[in-house]
């Protein structure tokens, strides 16, 4: 390649063509890239010193995926699930998510808005407003959702637990949104979703009690291990499970869950509670989402407790500064959600979510999935940018850019979801 380009100076012609073109832009990508972004090896934030050097990530040892508290290794898939599995979702309803109740009173859905020629005829949409009752208060909430048209059967679908502007996940069409890229799913065969986050919890922490807890379950803001604004977005993600369940034109064995950043977090902590949801996608979720809490890189569980501290139970914040005390850490999330198939993402601008630490968070999840014989896909080593893992129960890649949900992302999720649905 090189002598090319030299060949071509000398003659006095200088032809880009594709593939040079690419290897320019690669090379100056890298080289800035490297010289900026990497060149930093730590910051300060909120009173802490933030730890971007993998040199000075502290030796740690994680907790045993596969070996229950009273010492007993899990052998095969029925000590995981009569044992195993309900003693990790219990340490994180305990120790960091809150626990989530158990029952309300009733539930009720009705469709407030329907068009079946959305999209220029290629979707049906339907707006659905989801009411919950306890002890004689209710809180609703709205849903999108459209369904393809060219369909002979159920359509999958994508649900998206929004957490940025409901802007994006306008209903008429008007706006358009990469972070909900509706016509591009609907064009690919699958039905997709969304609700908004703060709806039926505020993402504040002087609000975000009003909602869902302050109406329906007061008790748990009293207990410090009730759930709060997180365990109140996962709730609401199985209220939308329930609904699919009513309606014919939705797969409801097909429901893929999908959550960027805090909503990433969330979307791992619903799946791992219900188990209806079929395939699970988690984008730049970082601390208290795929990576690893004892990497100590990145942000931190004492970091994401003092600016969100609203968003676990209040037990997590004895481990803000005693990591290796907690009982559990992510990996042990991820496995939860075995051996239903899981894709989690990073990207190369947003170190503050530990790439490493998540792509670990799953090898260190795999041996529940080797468990049900699932095949798995993963080497020792970080995937180079933007070579995501497709052919695997358990998913990842690597993108170059920002902390964000983009085209590239849901075109691999669409991807995985088609070779595993």
């Amino acid at each position: 390649m090189i002598n090319k380009l030299k060949c071509a100076a000398r003659q006095g012609r200088f032809i880009i063509t594709d593939l040079v073109r690419k290897t320019l832009i690669f090379l100056l990508v890298l080289i800035l890239f490297s010289g900026s972004v990497y060149a930093q090896k730590t910051d300060k934030f909120m009173g802490e010193i933030v730890n971007y050097d993998e040199s000075t990530v502290p030796a740690y040892t994680l907790p045993e995926i596969l070996l229950t508290t009273k010492g007993e290794r899990v052998k095969n898939t029925s000590i995981w699930e009569k044992k195993r599995r309900p003693e990790l979702l219990a340490l994180f309803e305990e120790h960091v998510y809150g626990k989530t109740p158990g029952s309300f009173d009733s539930l009720k859905f009705m469709v407030t808005n329907e068009k079946s020629d959305a999209m220029q005829g290629k979707a049906h949409l339907k707006e659905i407003k989801i009411t919950a009752w306890n002890k004689g208060n209710s809180v609703s909430f709205p849903v999108v959702l459209f369904i393809p048209n060219k369909r002979n059967k159920p359509a999958p679908v994508f649900l998206l637990i929004n957490n940025r502007s409901s802007r994006n996940t306008d209903p008429t069409r008007a706006e358009k949104s990469a972070f909900w890229p509706a016509e591009q799913v609907i064009d690919s065969g699958y039905a997709i979703a969304a609700f908004h986050h703060g709806d039926v919890a505020p993402d504040r922490k002087d609000s975000y009690q009003n909602g869902v807890l302050a109406h329906l379950f007061p008790a748990e803001l009293e207990k410090d291990n009730g759930m709060k604004a997180i365990g109140v977005w996962a709730w609401a993600a199985s209220r939308v499970m329930d609904y699919f369940k009513t309606d014919k034109a939705i797969d409801f064995n097909k429901v893929a869950l999908v959550g960027h950043s805090r909503g990433g977090k969330t979307a791992l902590w619903a799946a791992a509670q219900d188990q209806r949801f079929a395939m699970v996608f988690s984008s730049c979720s970082g601390s208290t989402g795929a990576s690893l809490a004892r990497r100590k890189y990145g942000e931190t569980i004492s970091l994401i407790n003092k600016q969100f501290g609203y968003w676990f139970n209040n037990n997590y914040k004895k481990y803000s500064n005693d990591v290796n005390s907690l009982p559990v850490d992510q990996h042990m999330l991820i496995g939860l959600i075995a051996p239903r198939p899981v894709y989690t993402t990073n990207a190369t601008e947003d170190r503050w979510a530990d790439p490493y630490g998540s792509f670990l968070s799953l090898v260190n999840a795999k041996p529940v999935y080797d468990l049900y014989g699932k095949k798995v896909v993963l080497s020792k080593d970080m995937p180079v940018v933007n070579s995501p893992i497709i052919s695997s129960a358990m998913g990842y890649h690597f993108r170059e850019g920002k902390h964000d949900l983009n085209i590239y992302d849901w075109t691999n999720f669409i991807r995985f979801a088609k070779l595993h649905f």
